[in-house]
This record gives structure tokens, sequence and C-alpha cells, in this order.
């Protein structure tokens, strides 16, 4: 069970698609285009797409999340997004011709369709409805990102990272006896990623917030036991 929208938080179009891909797409094109791949499945921690390989196949997700990531020359490694069911990852790569500028793997068991590149460009070329949608997906894909830029250039590592976990609990949660369980397992670097921040930094965030009585945390698990508290970090409410 998820949990409930965490309203009124800053970044409330979070990290994933607010809709996906193949939802924008009447059934008919959903088939045709799903038609023209096939399916593929990953184990979790599985690599779908590595960064800055080349392009060869664009990947629809049917089932499964999955982190997409970018690492920087000196290593530091940052989460993009979460892509789950409905979404299309690999695309940009497929129309630009470049190569590969994140990287994307499977946090759980993911099944997905390939679609060669050629196949792709070629039916978006005749399917004006299809590019549209695309388009659409892009343009909304880009405002999310501004905005959480644009919210996080005020904000303070605690404040933002507080809204990282109202975030991930809106959109990955899971409703426990102990408070909303996390269901994707990130770690502590990836949390710090998300947020420009250090490990270091995140693993101190998560000692107050533990010594609060906030959050609980496991191997790759996290509980969220006062979402009240992290509504007013993130609101800028609490003194740091």
């Amino acid at each position: 069970m998820t949990a409930g929208r965490l309203a009124g938080t800053p970044g409330d179009e979070g990290l994933g698609d607010v809709v996906p891909f193949l939802a924008r797409l009447e059934q008919a094109d959903q088939d045709a285009l799903l038609g023209l791949g096939h399916e593929l499945a990953y184990a979790p921690r599985v690599v779908l797409i590595h960064q800055s390989e080349p392009s060869s196949h664009v990947l629809f997700i049917v089932r499964g999340w999955t982190k997409v990531t970018a690492a920087a020359a000196n290593g530091y490694e940052a989460l993009l997004a979460l892509r789950g069911p409905g979404d299309v990852v690999g695309e940009s790569a497929a129309l630009t011709g470049r190569t590969r500028s994140a990287t994307v793997t499977a946090l759980e068991h993911v099944r997905t369709v390939a679609v060669q590149r050629e196949r792709f460009t070629e039916f978006l070329a005749r399917s004006p409805a299809v590019s549209f949608a695309l388009l659409g997906l892009t343009s909304d894909r880009t405002r999310a990102a501004d905005r959480r830029r644009l919210e996080f250039a005020s904000m303070t590592v605690r404040e933002r990272f507080a809204a990282l976990l109202l975030d991930l609990a809106r959109t990955h949660g899971r409703r426990t006896p102990e408070g909303v369980e996390l269901s994707v397992p990130l770690s502590k670097q990836e949390l710090a990623g998300s947020v420009g921040a250090s490990r270091e930094a995140v693993q101190r965030l998560l000692k107050g917030l533990r010594e609060r009585g906030v959050v609980t945390t496991g191997r790759r698990t996290l509980v969220i036991v006062r979402p009240d508290v992290l509504r007013r970090i993130a609101r800028a409410e609490e003194p740091g």
C-alpha cells in the first residue's frame, strides 16, 4: 500500500514522472509501439543502461522500478530520477544519437520492452500523436527538474533532505505499523547525490532524525515515523 500524498511540501513534482509515457498514448499506439520490440528482464541491482555507452535502443518499463543516476568525473554520483511502469528510458540518446547521459539500474525485478533506435525513430516519424506525447513528456521532465533546482537552491541541505524523504514517502512509501517505509532501496550515497550533499552529511542528518524518533533505519531500509517533523523542516519552520 502506498503512502497518501503528503501535500504542501517543496518538490511535489518529485523524482518520478507524474504521467508515465505509455499512459499518455491511446491503447492502439501503446500496442503498436510495444509490438516493435522484445521483452528483457532484469534482476534487482542489475544495470539496464550504462552512462556514456552508445545508444542502440529505447526501453519501455512494463513492471518494476529503476533509478537513474549520473556520475561526475570525480566519482560523485547523483540520483536524478526514479522510473517505473509505463516510463521510457534511453529515449534522449536515441533521438540525438549521443551517448547515454545516465545509468539506469533496477531497484527490484524489472521487465521491459526494448525497441531498436531505428524502429523507434521511424515509428515517431509516422505517428504525430506519439511524437507530441513524447515532446510533452520531455517538457514535463524539464519543468520538474527546473522547479526542483529552483526550490533546492533556496533551501539548506537539511531542508532539501527532509523534502526528499517526504517525496519518496509520497511516491514510494508503504504504510506499516511503525510508519511509512520507503519501498525503494537507496544507499546513503544515492540519497546524498539527490540533494547535492556528501555521504557524511546525510549520515549526520539521519543520525539526528533517528535520535529525535523521526525515522528508523536499517540496511537499505528507512521508515518515516514523524512526517510532520519533516514537513516543518522542509518548510524551514524549524531552526537548524
